[in-house]
């Protein structure tokens, strides 16, 4: 009985301990501005391939920002539920690594071959959590 206690007791304070993280933008701040220019850097890298060090450098760090958006998603202050979000950000988590290990290596195809990845880790999450997401209003 009395570990039990203890068990409720800490988890009490577990579930007040402070949060070290602090986030600074909004959802909608973190998708302009990490998120959506870090896919589309995946999405269009045919548009501009990569050639020097210098592009090649600018694209990893494209791909390890994408990755890590994931742990921003993740954050409790952002996470929309335990459930089908962490999922869906974990798609985001996969194909950015991926790109980050194939930008390392100077793999282009490989880049390439990501793009219906991130497209499905894209439309996945937007399909539940963007309200209207793909419903135009009709003009008159």
């Amino acid at each position: 009985m009395r570990t039990l206690a203890l068990f409720f007791v800490v988890g009490a304070a577990v579930a007040q301990a402070p949060t070290f993280y602090q986030p600074v933008g909004t959802m909608s701040q973190l998708m302009v501005d990490i998120i959506y220019p870090a896919s589309d850097a995946i999405f269009y890298v045919e548009r501009a391939p990569p050639k020097t060090e210098r592009d090649w450098n600018a694209l990893r760090g494209t791909a390890l920002a994408l990755a890590e958006s994931r742990n921003l998603l993740m954050m409790d202050s952002r996470a929309r539920d335990r459930g089908d979000w962490m999922k869906d950000a974990k798609l985001l988590v996969d194909v950015g690594a991926a790109a980050f290990k194939a930008a390392r290596a100077k793999d282009l195809a490989a880049i390439l071959a990501l793009n219906d990845d991130l497209n499905t880790a894209c439309v996945t999450c937007h399909q539940q959590y963007r309200a209207n997401y793909r419903r135009r209003t009709p003009t008159p």
